[in-house]
């Protein structure tokens, strides 16, 4: 009777790690561990398990199908361990999500989610881009639906972004623009986050759009944001983002929104998704966007 194989946990972390970040620096980098040792742990587990599981490249590592099938596995396996921990010792939630939604969205709402679950223990972080829950010890992420989502997370869907043009009444008054056309000859205001929003405003609206076209471009959405409040020009933002100042009149949109190219998700950590908490966080979340 053959002996079962027992590779070591810690050569199982490197793998798994190095088939999420894909490659071994990044992987190395994730552990606190050294580029060598990440493949000194790969190579005794190729060699004991008598497959190769990743293929090398300049571009840094590509799965084999059995290696492949080893992170799917060792990924939920790792997911498991930690959701044990968690069920023992419950962490506080934690929310990810855009500066942009963190200011504009959610902090107006979050006594209405702390009224409705005032029990529940949530911290909040911004962020907009890749996420690795095992590391950044993060609940529920709020992203773009363009945006690759983590090893084996399948994304939840939310809503369709609508987007459109808004500026202040007073710079609107002045500018002498009428309709869609007039926008040629007045500043547009764009952000570094979304370079591609006015032609995407402008495709949406079925017209063209010159690429040669200058753009005043600030980092985030809460600058592009001040900036039309204070009449700095015109911008090109999602409805969500300016709701409550639409609502008090500090901005307005003079050709109403579209939909555009962009979809909001939820992804949800393995270690997370079976607590009660994160089913009323996401719930919480779900409602609040559909009603946006």
């Amino acid at each position: 009777m053959s002996r079962p194989l027992r590779p070591s946990l810690n050569a199982l972390r490197a793998f798994e790690m190095t088939a999420r970040k894909g490659g071994f620096t990044e992987a190395a980098n994730a552990l606190s561990v050294t580029h060598g040792a990440i493949s000194r742990h790969i190579r005794s587990l190729e060699d004991l398990l008598g497959v190769v599981l990743l293929i090398r490249t300049p571009q840094g590592t590509k799965l084999t199908p059995e290696g492949a099938r080893l992170a799917s596995g060792l990924s939920k396996a790792f997911g498991m361990i930690q959701e044990s921990i968690d069920n023992i010792r419950p962490r506080p939630l934690e929310l990810s999500c855009s500066a942009s939604i963190m200011m504009y969205w959610l902090l107006p709402k979050i006594e209405r989610l702390h009224n409705n679950f005032p029990s529940m223990e949530l911290g909040l972080r911004t962020g907009h881009g890749p996420i690795d829950f095992a590391l950044d010890g993060v609940s529920v992420a709020i992203r773009l639906a363009s945006i690759p989502p983590p090893f084996g997370i399948s994304p939840v869907p939310l809503i369709d972004e609508y987007v459109g043009v808004v500026c202040s009444p007073d710079y609107f008054k002045t500018s002498g623009v009428k309709a869609i056309a007039d926008l040629e000859r007045s500043r547009l205001l764009a952000t570094r986050t979304r370079p591609g929003a006015w032609e995407s405003w402008y495709r949406a609206n079925n017209l063209p759009f010159s690429s040669d076209r200058e753009l005043e471009f600030y980092e985030h959405f809460y600058m592009l944001i001040k900036a039309a409040k204070v009449g700095l020009g015109f911008a090109n933002t999602p409805r969500m983002l300016v709701r409550e100042e639409l609502e008090k009149g500090t901005l307005i949109a003079p050709f109403g929104f579209v939909k555009g190219p962009e979809k909001l998700v939820l992804w949800i950590s393995p270690g997370a998704e079976s607590r009660e908490d994160t089913r009323h966080l996401v719930e919480w979340i779900s409602a609040e966007m559909a009603g946006n």
